[in-house]
């Protein structure tokens, strides 16, 4: 981000978290100078707007420069002007702010996907998500970075890069990954940036940043939340949800943006299944829970185990009943993934970008690739463009359909459906992913320790939880709760009774580089 605000002091403001923001959310005190507000910002009235200035006013401390963590994009113009409209009319968030993953549409700020072919997308709408979040009294804060096209460009990428808002970085160590795609909406909500963020998943862009940024991802059941006016990758996978500082912000932040619409045939029995998500959170309890323990997917690092293990423990203590669960996931479901991955990023993104308004926008995929070489010096520099020049020659429709049906039945019927039918467990769970690697935009990303089942819940459609379980070496480590179609709320109120019980205390982020713990005394 290149934005910078004078941070001269002569006035202090602090955030006072509103009631329902939830416990944990943090109290920041900031440095703001009475005179130099930036655009979209007045003098602050009431507490929300005083939140707004002293989180603006934080990410101009911490996410530019060098070693800035290129969180944010662009600020909103009118910040003030809708917390003021949130709070004229009783709301649900009464005026709470969001960033908002730009692969989002908002009226007042361009839509990039991180890339420089849509630095012009200023569609001036609404991404119906974004159109309930307002209605519910939410505030779109501004726009957050993320990997460049939702990472599915390249097979050699840096998680967190984009040409349009550089390398994101951790606020729990600089130099180490944020994960993608949501990378600057995990890493912004770690940061204070914002009270949530709206991230998306196709698989894994939602929990795999919240768990290496410490912070709580939902991604809910596949047409729970409209995906119109968002840049797509599959309309088999991709879904939106919230980023948050613990389980009951999500839910609430859930509730807001849910919904049916008629433009996106999966949701329509979204409205049907809406619900107050917060109802019973906060006497949400273990006692009872049958937990499905994926002991295959736990990894190969004995460091993880053993943070995985407390969190077990502390389920325990709170009353729940472990069951362990031997599974192995099929290699054939990642094969049949990526077939329709490919074919569905071709048609999908063909029909996104036919939508846009204006003159010399990109109409197809052949149009990225074409831009990419031609601007290659910005664009091309770290990694290339595989996955785009695969996708381009995925026109077999017949492959594509059985490929479908293989890693649906494999991930759902066969997979998360099965063993919680078998087992006859609540949910099952399994370390999210292991501790954040370093950011390396020469060799690319380094994902380690076989961690994780995340893949099962995508591909499904089924609804996937990471809550903060700990850390190694002060790197934040996630735990999944995973379970069935439309188990949304089940899911939800089984991660808070977890964070309840929890008793590892969590990092908090330094905004510096990673360094080793020091070793105890003797």
């Amino acid at each position: 981000m290149r934005m910078t605000l004078p941070l001269a002091a002569s006035l202090c403001f602090l955030t006072t978290p509103l009631a329902a923001q939830g416990e944990e959310s943090p109290t920041v005190a900031i440095e703001a100078p009475e005179a130099e507000l930036p655009d979209g910002l007045e003098p602050p009235t009431n507490a929300a707007e005083k939140a707004a200035v002293a989180q603006v006013y934080r990410i101009a401390r911490y996410d530019g420069g060098p070693d800035g963590l290129n969180a944010v994009i662009a600020l909103a113009p009118d910040i003030t002007a809708q917390i003021r409209a949130a709070r004229s009319r009783h709301t649900t968030l009464g005026g709470r702010t969001v960033l908002v993953k730009d692969n989002i549409e908002t009226r007042e700020l361009p839509t990039t996907a991180g890339s420089l072919a849509l630095a012009n997308n200023w569609t001036r709408r609404d991404a119906p998500l974004i159109s309930n979040l307002r209605r519910a009294g939410g505030v779109v804060l501004g726009k957050a970075n993320l990997s460049e096209w939702a990472n599915i460009r390249d097979e050699n990428s840096t998680s967190g890069w984009s040409a349009v808002g550089g390398l994101t970085r951790n606020p729990h160590a600089i130099d180490r990954n944020t994960c993608g795609s949501s990378s600057g909406s995990g890493a912004a909500v770690a940061a204070g940036f914002a009270w949530a963020a709206i991230g998306t998943e196709t698989d894994g862009s939602i929990t795999c940043p919240a768990s290496i940024n410490g912070v709580v991802g939902f991604k809910p059941t596949v047409g729970m939340i409209s995906r119109t006016h968002v840049v797509p990758i599959s309309h088999s996978q991709d879904t939106a949800g919230p980023m948050t500082r613990n389980v009951f912000d999500a839910a609430l932040l859930l509730g807001a943006i849910a919904g049916s619409d008629p433009a996106d045939p999966a949701t329509a029995e979204a409205d049907a299944r809406m619900i107050d998500f917060t109802a019973g959170l906060e006497g949400a309890t273990m006692k009872g829970v049958r937990i499905g323990v994926l002991v295959n997917q736990i990894g190969n690092r004995k460091d993880v185990r053993k943070v995985f293990d407390a969190a077990l423990a502390d389920m325990q203590r709170a009353g729940a009943e472990l069951v362990e669960i031997e599974y192995d996931v099929p290699g054939e479901m990642f094969g049949a993934e990526f077939t329709v991955l490919l074919y569905e990023l071709r048609t999908d993104m063909a029909a996104y970008l036919a939508s846009l308004p204006g003159e010399d926008m990109p109409r197809d995929l052949a149009d990225l690739i074409a831009f990419n070489l031609e601007n290659a010096r910005n664009e091309l520099r770290w990694f290339g463009q595989s996955i785009f020049e695969q996708a381009l020659e995925a026109t077999d429709e017949a492959a594509y359909r059985e490929a479908r049906a293989i890693s649906l039945r494999l991930a759902g019927e066969e997979g998360i459906d099965r063993l919680m039918r078998e087992h006859n467990v609540d949910v099952l769970v399994a370390p999210t992913r292991g501790p954040a690697w370093t950011s390396d935009l020469v060799n690319g990303d380094n994902f380690n320790g076989n961690i994780g089942a995340g893949s099962l819940a995508a591909i499904a459609g089924y609804p996937h939880l990471t809550v903060p379980m700990g850390a190694v070496e002060r790197l934040p480590i996630g735990i999944s709760f995973m379970g069935g179609a439309w188990q949304d709320a089940r899911v939800l109120a089984i991660g808070a009774a977890y964070e309840r019980a929890r008793t590892t205390a969590l990092p908090q982020p330094s905004f510096e580089r990673w360094e080793p713990e020091p070793l105890p005394l003797d």
